[in-house]
């Protein structure tokens, strides 16, 4: 599979805002092993193989054990993650595949439950970001390890 478009270049103002928007989530109430998390699962529900092994990547880079990023795609079964990490495993499944019926109370109350109105709000944000990346990455087929030098992911020593 080929590279369609670079959209960094085709439209470097807008992809700007979007980075600095990422950049504006390490300040944010979502400490980073959840972000993590919440972007690994967004990019396997939406079949991004370049926003996956990113953030598999990034996560290795940041300490995360190796054996829990396996078991993100299979979260609801696995004992390896604590009722916060679920509830935003949950919230993300449900906003990056809206049903018609939209967000039901008792998965916001489930997720509320975890996080206070600006966590919820935050990682709201955070789950609305990674798939505006992973759209735009699926469709114009960005490689993945594309920009691992750039982004120093070629530390997670991964290949």
């Amino acid at each position: 599979m080929t590279q369609r478009i670079n959209y960094f270049q085709q439209s470097p103002e807008l992809t700007k805002k979007l980075v600095e928007l990422d950049g504006l989530f390490q300040k944010t109430t979502i400490e980073a092993p959840v972000r993590e998390l919440v972007e690994i699962r967004a990019s396997q529900l939406n079949g991004c193989a370049f926003c996956v092994d990113m953030h598999i990547k990034m996560a290795k880079i940041h300490g995360e054990r190796e054996l829990r990023l396996h078991h993100v795609a299979i979260w609801r079964e696995s004992t390896l993650f604590a009722p916060r990490e679920r509830a935003a495993l949950e919230w993300t499944e449900a906003l990056t595949h809206l049903s018609a019926d939209g967000v039901s109370d008792d998965l916001y109350e489930r997720v509320r439950a975890q996080y206070s109105e600006k966590e919820l709000s935050d990682l709201t944000f955070l789950v609305g970001a990674i798939n505006s990346w992973n759209r735009l990455n699926v469709a114009f087929r960005i490689v993945p390890g594309s920009f691992d030098k750039m982004f120093g992911l070629d530390k997670a020593n991964l290949e």
